[in-house]
């Protein structure tokens, strides 16, 4: 399919409302500026640049051809300059983007044996969708302050338990929001609702030998029935967020596929195909 190019599109198209809320509640904490800029002092974006490039396989037109095409096609729609492109050896899918002054986006072998090509392009817009978005810094700073907050919390100097908590707090938070506003980035770059969806599900289930009998329509009751559940329910998913789900990086899958669609079906993303969205 011929694919509408969205020349000169700001990330305010498509960052939700709560991530913003939840961005700026981070930027409040008063622990984060000291740790942004011992994150510069020492270099460590050009140190985790240097350890994936060791580790991984870079993408081009005579290196995994058809995956980098889908790339390029995908920078081209979202109007982001091209990043590099890696494959890396990991039997669980995941994706992700890196980098600050030099980005990057990574994508593991067991993801490439999970979407079709069509889904490709849900994938890449997700993560181009964060690099557009300016997420690099606060998200490579989390995956290293997060694990070490947790591993010697009070043994931080200067560190007390109440900063570090209110941090790990705020940046969870934002992790969960942003990757929202990223899944409408990769509808955007897909333009198809149902191929996004179908990238949702197959990255729920995994990849595995029964593939070929995956629904998405029952997926998307599911999802629906997560959302409009019943008020004892929705009282055990705050009990089970304080207990367990605060500390996830990512939203529960069916409630993405819901947000994803409830935005799809408001009508803003027919309205952002259309050429009516804010520019940088």
């Amino acid at each position: 399919m011929e694919r509408v190019t969205l020349s000169g599109i700001s990330p305010d198209a498509f960052i939700t409302q709560a991530d913003k809320r939840a961005l700026a509640s981070l930027e409040k904490v008063p622990l984060l500026p000291a740790v942004l800029r011992k994150f510069s002092e020492l270099g460590l974006d050009r140190w985790l640049y240097c350890v994936n490039m060791a580790m991984s396989v870079r993408c081009g037109k005579r290196q995994y051809p058809t995956p980098y095409g889908i790339f390029v096609e995908a920078c081209k729609v979202l109007d982001v300059p091209e990043p590099e492109l890696y494959i890396t050896n990991n039997p669980f899918p995941n994706a992700f983007a890196g980098g600050i002054e030099r980005p990057y986006v990574v994508i593991r072998s067991s993801m490439l044996d999970c979407l079709s090509n069509g889904q490709l392009y849900h994938l890449f817009g997700h993560e181009l969708g964060h690099i557009k978005s300016g997420h690099m810094l606060y998200q490579m700073v989390g995956r290293l302050l997060i694990p070490l907050l947790q591993a010697v919390g009070r043994r931080l100097p200067i560190v007390g338990d109440a900063a570090a908590i209110a941090l790990l707090f705020a940046y969870y938070e934002w992790f969960r929001q942003a990757e929202l506003s990223c899944d409408r980035a990769g509808l955007l770059v897909s333009q198809n609702l149902e191929c996004s969806l179908a990238a949702n599900l197959a990255m729920t289930a995994g990849p595995n030998r029964f593939s070929h009998e995956q629904n998405l329509e029952p997926f998307l009751d599911q999802a629906r029935a997560y959302q409009e559940a019943t008020p004892l329910d929705q009282l055990g998913k705050i009990i089970l967020f304080f207990t367990m789900t605060w500390n996830f990086t990512h939203p529960m899958p069916v409630a993405r596929a819901q947000q994803l669609e409830a935005w799809a079906r408001s009508g803003e993303f027919e309205k952002i195909l259309k050429g009516r969205y804010p520019r940088v």
